[in-house]
């Protein structure tokens, strides 16, 4: 039986509006104690902002903070899943998108984040698979015979008998598969 995100998710979620300004979300994340907001417009999610966000476009460029609106520095559009996937689907769009956490939608509204610690906390053994498979940018590393170990691409099954079959890593059973 698969993971689903609602089995994993944080919820309530912490929100934000748009009109407010850096400031208010560097206190807001320091008061609960979280890194990372989802900021809503008229009560829908628009857009999401991090610490790192923070960080690198206000504090960095030495930029006030009380003059940044978070309508110029979120990320837009939200990346999200339902929360009726299950967390490999999840983790393969946090890949995908080069980010480490999804808002979680149920029917449409807001319904939770989910985060590559959240998906890890389930199945501590494959953390650092995970991470290893969400830093590659391309290909992953191969050894000399063109093998390697993690996920195939057909089936998401784990394999440590992967080969690159027409720019797939596949594993032997769905090779096999392929060559019928």
């Amino acid at each position: 039986m698969a993971v689903l995100v609602k089995d994993v998710m944080s919820s309530p979620v912490l929100t934000i509006g748009i009109g407010k300004t850096a400031r208010d979300a560097g206190k807001l994340m320091r008061k609960h104690r979280k890194g990372f907001l989802v900021v809503v417009k008229n009560g829908n999610p628009a857009g999401v902002i991090s610490e790192s966000d923070l960080i690198t476009e206000i504090v960095c460029k030495s930029i006030k903070a009380d003059k940044v609106k978070l309508a110029d520095l979120m990320h837009e559009p939200i990346i999200a899943v339902d929360k009726e996937d299950d967390i490999l689907s999840a983790t393969r769009k946090m890949k995908q998108n080069n980010v480490h956490r999804l808002t979680v939608l149920s029917e449409g509204r807001l319904a939770g984040v989910v985060s590559l610690t959240d998906i890890a906390k389930t199945s501590p053994e494959m953390l650092d698979l995970l991470e290893y498979r969400l830093k590659m940018k391309e290909k992953p590393f191969t050894l000399k015979e063109r093998i390697t170990i993690g996920l195939c691409d057909s089936c998401d099954n784990y394999s440590e008998d992967l080969r690159n079959v027409e720019d797939q890593w596949i594993c032997d059973d769905c090779r096999e598969e392929k060559e019928l």
